[in-house]
């Protein structure tokens, strides 16, 4: 089964700031255990918004409309994920609750989704 494990954005990701030392050793340490378990399929982090483009289709059938970033709701920002292969939602969500805070300071939040 395939479960996306989302890294929501914060102002901290948006603003480009790296994770401190610690928290990018802890992160590490985790992305080794879920490719030692043979679970990891990818994992990937994203720019900012700012480098974004959102393209939206508010009138069926006219074209779509073109936003470049940065985009100011950071509660809807993906700042990143991993793409995990695992046999149940069970798993899925023990290999999502070993992650440390993502983003530091408190301000870290994962979204957990099965792929079709």
């Amino acid at each position: 089964m395939l479960f996306i494990l989302i890294v929501k954005a914060s102002k901290n990701s948006e603003g480009g700031n790296l994770p401190n030392p610690e928290l990018m050793e802890a992160m590490d340490k985790y992305n080794e255990e879920l490719v030692k378990a043979g679970v990891r399929v990818m994992a990937k982090g994203l720019h900012p918004s700012s480098n974004g483009i959102r393209i939206s289709f508010p009138k069926p059938g006219e074209k779509p409309v073109v936003t470049e970033g940065p985009f100011t709701e950071t509660k809807e920002l993906i700042a990143g994920f991993i793409l995990i292969d695992v046999k149940s939602r069970e798993e899925a969500i023990e290999w999502a609750m070993r992650m440390p805070d993502p983003q530091g300071h408190g301000e870290g939040q994962i979204e957990l989704r099965q792929v079709f």
